[in-house]
């Protein structure tokens, strides 16, 4: 059965610290190659100059015993998550986890270990994940987390696949009338704190002179209450988040709910893990994207297992004849995948908070969205 964690893991106590030695001649290549010699010239007859030994900087090659190797030895993938947004991921009654950043850590656990349930999920709140990811709370985080260049850059994380293309909005109660952001000049407006959500509200509303009031929460167990019990005329987060709570509000017979139609950001959430292991960043995107190939083969749950045709492309996929492409993963982890968690197509309509997942960002590149893979051969 799933396995849960409802709080966090201890934070451990040993953190790997790495210094890098700048060459002298201000070489910055990551490829651990030693600077070139300085040409000799005809014309030199002096004694050459006698310097100090260049200190060596040693690179260890990457190879098993990394993060996979730590998840076959304990027996399952523990998972960075939240336990709050339906749709993507909550604790529901029965004390599951469910949602569409679950599923794509169960995808995981099919592809490595041939068992959907093999697997943990650590809940971390937005403030805390990078953190917690660094120091080895868990070995992913799927947690509807934006790929931006500085979380890049100097969060020590590595963003993998974009699983689910977003925008950032605004919501409203239907009976305020509100349609544009100008409409919000003095507003008060629910955001989660320590997010670019809050980093993009203040930019755009600053950079159009609009003033605002940003009223911050941890959650959305605390924000959403909030807003509906008026402590803020609006409330804002990506647009699959607000048409998850629009649905939320509207169903539990809750006024209507209006999402502005102007969207100020780009929002691409995928998997996250720490820098400096690529087999296992390989291992978690290859596990992901079959689920977007099986889509664009035509294979689901149903017929993944059964398929009996001879395309060369799809028996590659399915790990038949002997094909292995060396990724770390048994040969047929995509059947796995597929057959005990769904195709991407299965799983994100089995979250109807999502919204429609046809002729959106979210569908295939065949069908005018932008799900595209690099090819399985």
């Amino acid at each position: 059965m799933q396995k849960t964690i409802r709080h966090f893991l201890p934070v451990l106590g040993l953190v790997l610290a790495f210094s890098l030695v700048a060459a002298s001649c201000g070489n910055d290549d990551d490829d651990g190659a030693a600077p070139a010699a300085p040409e000799a010239t005809a014309a030199s007859t002096e004694a050459p100059e006698v310097t100090e030994p260049e200190e060596t900087v040693t690179v260890v090659p990457q190879q098993a015993g990394g993060t996979l190797q730590a998840v076959l030895d304990r027996g399952h993938v523990l998972c960075g998550s939240r336990d709050d947004l339906p749709g993507f991921a909550l604790l529901n009654e029965e004390g599951e986890y469910v949602g569409f950043d679950i599923d794509m850590c169960r995808v995981l656990a099919a592809a490595i270990f041939g068992d959907s349930d093999a697997m943990e999920i650590v809940p971390v709140t937005s403030a805390e994940r990078f953190t917690a990811l660094a120091s080895g709370q868990f070995d992913v985080m799927n947690r509807n987390t934006t790929w931006t260049a500085t979380r890049d850059g100097s969060e020590g994380a590595n963003f993998n696949f974009i699983y689910y293309y977003d925008g950032q909005g605004l919501m409203v109660p239907a009976s305020t009338g509100f349609t544009t952001l100008e409409d919000l000049a003095d507003a008060n407006i629910c955001v989660s704190t320590g997010t670019t959500t809050e980093l993009n509200l203040t930019a755009v509303f600053a950079a159009r002179g609009i003033p605002f009031n940003p009223v911050t929460f941890e959650g959305f167990d605390t924000l959403v209450p909030a807003y509906q019990e008026g402590q803020c005329e609006a409330m804002t987060s990506d647009t699959s988040v607000l048409g998850v709570f629009k649905f939320e509000i509207e169903g539990d017979d809750g006024p209507a709910q209006h999402i502005m139609t102007e969207i100020i950001s780009k929002e691409p959430l995928g998997p996250v893990v720490r820098d400096g292991d690529t087999e296992w960043a390989q291992v978690v995107n290859w596990a992901i994207m079959a689920t977007v190939q099986a889509w664009e083969f035509g294979l689901d749950s149903a017929n993944i297992a059964g398929y009996d045709g001879t395309d060369p492309n799809i028996l590659n996929f399915l790990g038949r004849d002997g094909f292995d492409p060396g990724l770390g993963l048994p040969p047929d982890f995509a059947v796995q995948v597929v057959s005990q968690v769904g195709n991407y197509e299965e799983i994100y309509n089995r979250h109807p908070q999502l919204g429609t997942l046809a002729g959106s960002a979210n569908d295939l590149w065949t069908n005018g969205g932008l799900m595209y893979v690099p090819p399985y051969r």
